[in-house]
């Protein structure tokens, strides 16, 4: 019985984080996220130098600019570190090429960081798919546990596999929801970075 308990528990507090019935913005059904979905980065709202539109994989290019951006991307490299080497790369900048390989730097960081951000955003939505079908599953399962409880000739070994059967799908189901919720942060400080490093490199633009 207090598995039971528990498990209608979980169920009914985690009825909001469902995407069928948390989701704020109906185009998008499967986001769990409290954070708004927002599809794709704009690099204007990101960056006030030249338009990278004409830009394309014209930075893969530059070895030491591919090679930056690689750096720069790596969520590894503590911000402040990337920042150092956004100055150090352009203070070896000659005057007249700046804006130009500002305008790289900056088309290739946003390139790789937009790149990994739609990852990250798929794999949310994926996790937050298979919550809901094993919501759907231990629902079922929770149901057959009661059918066979309440049968006059139960069998014992068929409640006690149904119960072992609800108790691991709701851990799952608990670690899934756990995971979510941190990986829900990781597009909002990947959008972070790249405004800061876009910030940095605008800077040595002048």
């Amino acid at each position: 019985m207090k598995l039971m308990v528990f498990v209608f528990a979980l169920l009914t507090a985690e009825a909001a984080f469902l995407p069928s019935s948390r989701a704020a913005d109906s185009r998008y059904p499967n986001w769990p996220c409290v954070q708004p979905k927002v599809p794709e980065m704009s690099p204007a709202a990101l960056w006030s130098g030249p338009s990278i539109a004409d830009v394309g994989n014209s930075w893969q290019d530059d070895p030491k600019i591919r090679d930056l951006v690689v750096r720069l991307a790596a969520r590894r490299t503590p911000l402040d570190a990337a920042q150092k080497a956004v100055n150090d790369f352009m203070a070896g900048v000659p005057a007249a090429e700046k804006q130009d390989k500002a305008t790289k730097l900056f088309a290739g960081l946003f390139d790789s960081l937009n790149s990994e951000r739609n990852e990250v955003m798929a794999g949310i939505e994926r996790v937050a798919r298979k919550e809901k079908d094993l919501a759907d599953k231990i629902k079922s399962d929770v149901s057959a546990l009661h059918e066979a409880q309440d049968k006059p000739d139960q069998d014992q070994a068929k409640v006690t596999e149904l119960a072992s059967q609800v108790e691991w799908s709701t851990r799952i189901f608990e670690d899934r929801r756990k995971t979510i919720r941190y990986v829900c942060e990781v597009p909002n400080t990947i959008e972070r970075r790249v405004f800061s490093l876009a910030r940095a490199i605008q800077q040595n633009m002048d």
